[in-house]
């Protein structure tokens, strides 16, 4: 008998040793919380993904330093799902089971779409502070899942709203054989169409192309006022911005949200100036001067608007957090879902991230903008908001 409880007590300590028996919490567990994050370190989303992340570490240390939220510091897991839907939704199962109180989604459209089918069964509060597609809210009644980045369907009456202001009559559209590019086509088409401008040519560079000079040439044929730029292929887009400059052209550039994204600039170095770009961010608007001397300071380079988005995302759920006054994950949910006026370093000046109405997509309809690249770098702002 005393041999039994001897070797019960000591199994007992052995597994509290290992952590296998979780019968005690320990203090240093009770003084984080648990933030979640699902980024993409190895496929096809790692250029965008892990910009954004970068923010989320970024905010979360200037957070901690000034004392956490409701006196616990933020203890970020951070999870890569390689651009994958069943391998998101997998993490964030995994993420949950790791006690975290919300997860923020870092990655494509399609992995975070699946990664809510989690968040939705467990009820935990779910961000995506950059993804884009209108569809995300709408697919899946999901009251658990919330988006602040800038919907296509705005990046497209921002950037049409430019292409009307500069009186552009005809234009062409040229693009890749990718299937995200062929919708990026589709929607310039009919925005085009919406604002009465022609669309005189699509020209497609097929994945794999060595040159788009021929492509180029039947633009330059067109007498076009301007080109759309809608593809998002690397190399393609390279041989699209090389065969411009070797046929010395001059039509105006207008890009998508893709030309955002800082590699761009060293695949296509020098061979981009005076394209403009949709984008959502003003390094000239308040809080995004306070962004970027933190960002600059901390990783001795200038910020896109990629960080910026994470940085945003970890200042909102950390406000949420703090407005609830507790790790509940419904009072944190009912916290997000009442955000007003959120202003971060993310949208034209004066604009805030609201979700009102009952609707979960917070970014401002007029918080998109138009910016022009400038010495190989993302330059001013040129136009603001749908009007």
């Amino acid at each position: 008998m005393i041999r039994t409880r001897f070797a019960s007590v000591m199994a007992i300590a052995a597994g509290l040793l290992a952590g296998s028996l979780p019968l005690v919490q320990t203090a240093a567990a009770q003084d984080v919380i648990k933030i979640g994050v699902i980024t993409d370190r190895v496929g096809s989303g790692k250029f965008y993904a892990e910009p954004v992340t970068r923010g989320i570490e970024l905010g979360t240390k200037i957070i901690n330093e000034k004392g956490g939220v409701l006196g616990k510091k933020i203890q970020l897991i951070i999870e890569d799902d390689q651009n994958r839907p069943d391998v998101s939704a997998a993490k964030a199962r995994k993420l949950v089971d790791d006690g975290v109180v919300a997860i923020l989604s870092n990655t494509g459209s399609p992995a975070t779409q699946q990664a809510q089918t989690v968040s939705l069964e467990t009820k935990t509060p779910h961000l995506t502070p950059a993804n884009s597609a209108d569809t995300l809210t709408t697919q899946l009644d999901n009251p658990w899942f919330f988006q602040t980045g800038p919907l296509a369907s705005i990046q497209l009456a921002t950037l049409m709203s430019y292409t009307k202001s500069r009186g552009f009559k005809k234009v062409a559209i040229v693009r890749d054989n990718s299937s995200l590019s062929q919708s990026f086509a589709e929607s310039f088409r009919k925005g085009l169409e919406g604002v009465g401008i022609q669309v005189a040519l699509e020209e497609v560079i097929p994945q794999g192309a060595t040159s788009a000079v021929a492509n180029l040439q039947k633009v330059r044929a067109e007498k076009v006022d301007a080109i759309l730029q809608a593809g998002i292929l690397g190399p393609e887009m390279l041989q699209f911005f090389r065969a411009y400059q070797q046929l010395g052209m001059k039509e105006p550039i207008l890009g998508s949200y893709n030309l955002s994204i800082p590699a761009y600039l060293t695949m296509a170095k020098d061979l981009m100036d005076g394209v403009v770009f949709v984008d959502a961010y003003d390094d000239t608007k308040p809080e995004a001067k306070v962004f970027h001397d933190i960002y600059l300071k901390e990783y001795k380079e200038e910020p896109s608007s990629l960080p910026a988005y994470g940085w945003d995302g970890i200042h909102l759920i950390a406000a949420a957090i703090t407005k609830a006054g507790t790790l509940d994950k419904e009072k944190i949910r009912e916290a997000l879902a009442s955000t007003q006026n959120f202003t971060g370093a993310i949208g034209a000046k004066g604009t805030s991230w609201s979700f009102r109405d009952g609707k979960r997509t917070g970014f401002d309809p007029q918080g998109a903008v138009v910016r022009v690249i400038k010495n190989n770098q993302h330059g001013p702002v040129v136009h603001a908001g749908q009007k």
